[in-house]
């Protein structure tokens, strides 16, 4: 997450106030006066820090920090609060129409990775809230985007509407959405021209596209990699189209941040979502508060039980657990587990979600855990079903098999049996602490 150094600072400026019983004025001037060096080293915009800090010092006196009972935890309260109202704690959802065709206009510079976010916002939409959706090429400028855009619907199930360029883009734009009332669609999404930089011709294409579409959302595409350039590029957008919304790109990125910290008070344009890889589920709902909560190194519990909601099926999760505390989990069990582990994400981005593994997650950035999880898996496919059920019929002609078909050697091959076995013998000594049973646990 670009916000990495950020937190890091943060954390150690405040840090310094925590768990102390008293705090005089000129220890939480010197902590302010540390964030506001750690916001502008961050590339935030200095006005919005200014603000921000001359917020959080009125919240500070109107809730008498200095004679609180544990000063420093409130203090970083008051800067959780404020952050949150500094990145937009209004609602973010979509609004779309309770009944009949929703449209919704995404409009950027070319590069900000506009047509890939159509077919995450199109997935999203007919995944999570099952909707009907058409996206509509309109992206008449760059030669290959109603290919890429094609080619993303057939990859998600979604229909594409798409016509000769030579119509132009309001004649195209215009049977689009006639054809999506007559197939009775819910939501028609237009994946409009960009430019390399903004231009008149660009603007005045897609003023004369809002006023033709009358648009539920206008959802402008950012890169978080652009810094304090998201602020201008949402300024001129907005001034012309009334943005109703951010698509925040490449925020899994290595930026300072301070764009995406800045953009909500220069501009009142809230961020909807964030693009946090290429793949098309690699989409994430913008939550104020969870973003408040990473920065300041409190973790994200939330999304991390949402990813694993996503990739966990309930019923097989229980007959799983019962297995595993029975001692009676077999190799393929082991296996499905890593595979739904793997599709969370990257195990480094998952620790730093749990509150206080923000340090273990580091250390795990340090060393190859991913590619330990890819080998695992290799070795376990590896084996024959036999093996994977009882792997104590194995010999050293079936290890070194097995070796060779995973591209891993006979060592490899012991240390995941004695690492199962181990698991195995764990789980079995917990069983029959449980008396043999779950207690109601799975029902």
């Amino acid at each position: 997450m670009g916000f990495d150094t950020l937190q890091d600072k943060l954390v150690h400026s405040l840090r310094k106030v925590q768990g102390k019983s008293q705090l005089r004025e000129q220890n939480m001037e010197d902590t302010l006066k540390e964030i506001r060096v750690d916001f502008l080293e961050a590339d935030v915009n200095y006005t919005v820090v200014k603000d921000f800090l001359n917020r959080v010092k009125e919240a500070s006196l109107g809730q008498d920090v200095l004679n609180a009972v544990d000063p420093g935890q409130l203090l970083v309260k008051i800067v959780h609060d404020e952050l949150i109202n500094l990145l937009g704690s209004d609602e973010t959802e979509l609004k779309l129409k309770a009944s009949g065709l929703s449209s919704i206009m995404v409009v950027g510079l070319q590069g900000t990775g506009k047509t890939t976010h159509v077919a995450k916002i199109a997935k999203l939409l007919k995944e999570k809230q099952h909707k009907k959706v058409l996206m509509v090429a309109l992206d008449t400028i760059r030669m290959a985007a109603v290919d890429q855009l094609v080619t993303l619907g057939e990859m998600i199930d979604v229909d594409v509407f798409h016509e000769d360029i030579a119509k132009g883009t309001l004649t195209i734009a215009q049977d689009a959405l006639a054809y999506a009332q007559r197939e009775a669609y819910d939501v028609v999404l237009f994946d409009t021209a960009g430019r390399l930089h903004i231009d008149n011709e660009l603007m005045d294409e897609l003023f004369k596209l809002k006023e033709m579409i009358v648009p539920d959302e206008i959802l402008l595409t950012v890169d978080a990699m652009t810094g304090q350039d998201i602020v201008n590029v949402a300024k001129t957008f907005h001034d012309l189209l009334n943005v109703s919304g951010l698509i925040v790109t490449k925020f899994d990125g290595d930026s300072k941040g301070g764009g995406v910290l800045s953009v909500k008070a220069m501009t009142g344009v809230p961020i909807k979502f964030t693009g946090v890889g290429e793949k098309v589920d690699d989409l994430e709902a913008f939550h104020p508060d969870r973003l408040a909560q990473r920065i300041l190194g409190m973790g994200d519990v939330v999304s991390f039980v949402e990813k694993a909601q996503e990739q966990f099926d309930e019923k097989e999760a229980e007959r799983s657990a019962k297995r595993f505390m029975s001692g009676k989990f077999t190799m393929d069990d082991l296996l499905k587990q890593l595979e739904a582990t793997q599709k969370m994400g990257p195990i480094a981005s998952l620790m730093k979600m749990i509150p206080g593994m923000g340090d273990m997650a580091k250390q795990i950035e340090n060393t190859d855990a991913d590619k330990q999880l890819v080998k695992v898996k290799a070795i376990i496919q590896s084996m024959t079903k036999e093996e994977r059920e009882d792997p104590s019929i194995m010999r050293n002609s079936h290890k070194r098999r097995i070796a060779q078909g995973s591209g891993t050697s006979i060592n490899d091959v012991n240390r995941l049996i004695n690492q199962y076995d181990r698991m195995k013998k764990m789980m079995k000594q917990m069983s029959s602490l449980r008396g043999g049973g779950f207690g109601g646990l799975f029902g």
